[in-house]
């Protein structure tokens, strides 16, 4: 699926991955963050590098949960780019979680609502590389408006696959290729300006 790549990750990078479906762009995504061991060569992660890996199917280890419970086991106070601390309840509230939804049961979410806690999770546990496999999925415009936001301001490094060319283009700024012989090439551009080259 994926041949000769070789690629030094620096601080501050937002890299999106552009390729047809099948491309091997998920698997990619696994490779670096140790889901799934390739046929040859290796990652090699820095000893302070700490990922955070977004699926597009999250994985719960307890959906017994309540809501506020699964973010508590996080962080009890999360420090904003902003330089505000917030409770995990207020962190909620900014993501739409207000009320007793924070005190619901995981396995009572829908299935978009149980992505969005994941995701939030995910942001508080302050990764410095982060992945996200399809974010956009699932998600509300007002989700959808925060996230943007954060990834903004995020200074870690950012690999996004998303098939959505607004969302890629407000937060990815070079982009892997996925070529068809399994070859990965860099476009230093944004996703509309891939498209308008091709």
């Amino acid at each position: 699926v994926i041949k000769n790549f070789s690629y030094k990750f620096s601080k501050g990078e937002k890299i999106g991955i552009f390729g047809c479906n099948g491309s091997g762009k998920s698997t990619l995504l696994n490779i670096i963050a140790g889901k799934l061991q390739g046929e040859e060569g290796f990652v090699e992660t820095g000893e302070n590098t700490c990922i955070g890996y977004y699926q597009q199917y999250p994985e719960f280890k307890n959906l017994n949960l309540t809501v506020l419970d699964y973010i508590k086991e996080a962080a009890e106070v999360i420090h904003t780019n902003s330089g505000k601390d917030l409770s995990a309840s207020q962190f909620l509230k900014e993501f739409g979680f207000e009320g007793k939804i924070q005190h619901s049961l995981l396995e009572n979410l829908s299935g978009g609502e149980r992505k969005r806690v994941f995701l939030i999770r995910l942001l508080i546990s302050n990764p410095n590389f982060l992945i996200l496999d399809e974010p956009t999925n699932d998600f509300d415009i007002f989700t959808m408006n925060i996230l943007e936001q954060f990834l903004s301001d995020y200074k870690g490094c950012l690999l996004i696959v998303s098939h959505d060319r607004f969302f890629m283009d407000k937060t990815a700024d070079t982009l892997f290729i996925m070529e068809k012989d399994g070859s990965i090439s860099h476009f230093p551009g944004k996703c509309s300006e891939y498209l308008q080259y091709l």
